[in-house]
């Protein structure tokens, strides 16, 4: 057993109660956060600022109570480190002004990109030393599919039509490109567990973007290549894959195995489906609908639930299906992290 009730559920190891963080817990619904952004001037530069980003990754921690941190930065540090220009723009989000297109873009990148991301690890290293002992910290990543969306398409998008093209007129490229994302994440994940990270997420936002066929070829297959290359150096870390909106996959998703230790279930997806195909073989992270935070009844009604399914035995995480929203109550999400710890007390 660990000291960190977090990484023992990643384990099926017995705990006190179900761990519960929340994706986005370090976030603009924080007031404390938010003063700590205007000081920085912009995202990117709180990103880039190790003492910043420390103090807004435990802020979280120290006001609910959740069982892990998650490092405050971004996926999309990483494409910018290989080389394309990033942008945040206020009231838009971020933007690639330049985004690539040929072989010679791709020949361009630059695949030292994870030994450029010391600014991370120091973060990390910083939160690790003012973290509690029994608190884990989890470090992440965007999948290359989610990532390779974003360098392609510039910015975000609801047609994915630049990127699913290119999947149709040049998979080739497709293939490449992945494949190079997927040496630069390895090396960052590993980066992150060495600068100190007891676990690590792999963040497919846009999987549901893609058919079944196509999901597994240009995505699942590199997120279980990545949690293969962590797991064969440091199979002590849990690694916990998220491809959102894939439930109608999941039968696939069971027959392929791989090996990581976290199945993170999003809110579309019923949990009693993720627990029947695949609660077997791995231990589940969710589901909570964001949206319930608004109430305090809604909240309540949606972790009775989820703790119905699951039950009070080893296999469960409880987090969010998706991220905080910004204009969420914070008592709220104390309130939803007392009643899990509460409702799940073994």
């Amino acid at each position: 057993m660990s000291n960190m009730i977090f990484i023992d559920a990643c384990f099926r190891k017995q705990t006190a109660h179900t761990p519960i963080w929340m994706m986005r817990q370090a976030g603009r619904y924080l007031p404390e956060y938010m003063a700590v952004r205007k000081e920085a001037g912009n995202f990117l530069n709180l990103c880039h600022n190790p003492e910043m980003a420390c103090e807004v990754t435990i802020q979280p921690v120290e006001r609910l109570d959740v069982d892990a941190a998650i490092l405050f930065s971004d996926i999309l540090v990483v494409p910018n480190e290989m080389g394309m220009k990033l942008e945040f723009i206020t009231g838009f989000g971020p933007k690639f002004p330049e985004p690539i297109s040929t072989d010679a873009d791709l020949d361009a990148l630059d695949m030292n990109a994870a030994n450029k991301l010391v600014y991370v690890y120091d973060t990390i290293a910083k939160v690790r030393q003012r973290l509690r002992a029994d608190k884990a910290l989890i470090g992440f990543t965007g999948s290359p599919w989610t990532l390779a969306t974003y360098m392609l398409e510039g910015q975000g998008t609801k047609t994915y039509a630049i990127v699913k093209k290119k999947i149709a007129t040049d998979p080739a490229f497709m293939h490449k490109l992945l494949e190079k994302l997927t040496l630069v994440i390895q090396d960052y994940l590993c980066k992150q567990i060495e600068a100190g990270a007891n676990a690590v997420q792999v963040f497919d936002s846009w999987a549901a973007a893609l058919e079944e066929e196509a999901f597994f070829d240009f995505s699942w297959k590199y997120m279980l290549q990545i949690a293969e290359h962590v797991k064969a150096k440091y199979p002590h870390i849990p690694v916990l894959l998220f491809p959102k909106g894939i439930s109608g996959y999941l039968d696939t998703v069971a027959d392929m195995g791989g090996n990581f230790d976290v199945f993170c279930v999003d809110w579309s997806t019923p949990i009693e489906l993720a627990k029947a195909k695949l609660g077997d073989k791995y231990v589940l992270q969710g589901n909570m609908e964001p949206t319930r935070l608004y109430s305090q009844k809604a909240t309540k009604e949606g972790v009775e639930h989820i703790v119905n399914v699951m039950g009070k035995e080893p296999g469960h995480i409880f987090n969010l299906g998706h991220g905080m929203l910004p204009d969420l109550d914070p008592e709220n999400a104390k309130y939803l992290v007392d009643t899990v710890h509460e409702m799940t007390k073994r």
